[in-house]
């Protein structure tokens, strides 16, 4: 998922990562340098569905302007839930 805004600086990834560990998923959140915050997750559907709900609101310092999303197979990525 990329996420559009005013979303660096304002605990966006930690809040991405706090969202993915409670609903089970795998994945990782990162700045990108245009400003937007790139969120790979792997996991059920069901919580992928609501991880996609969570990032539309964001944490309260944030503001959503857009969230392009894209569903691809699972890499395999390791458990947890990194912030880079």
């Amino acid at each position: 998922m990329t996420v559009y805004g005013h979303v660096q600086g304002v605990g966006y990834r930690a809040f991405a990562r706090s969202r993915a560990l409670a609903l089970g998923l795998r994945g990782f959140a990162r700045n990108n340098p245009d400003g937007t915050v790139t969120v790979v997750a792997e996991g059920d559907t069901e919580g992928l569905e609501r991880l996609v709900e969570f990032l539309r609101q964001g944490p309260p310092a944030s503001r959503v302007t857009g969230l392009e999303v894209r569903w691809d197979a699972a890499r395999g990525l390791p458990a947890g839930f990194g912030i880079e």
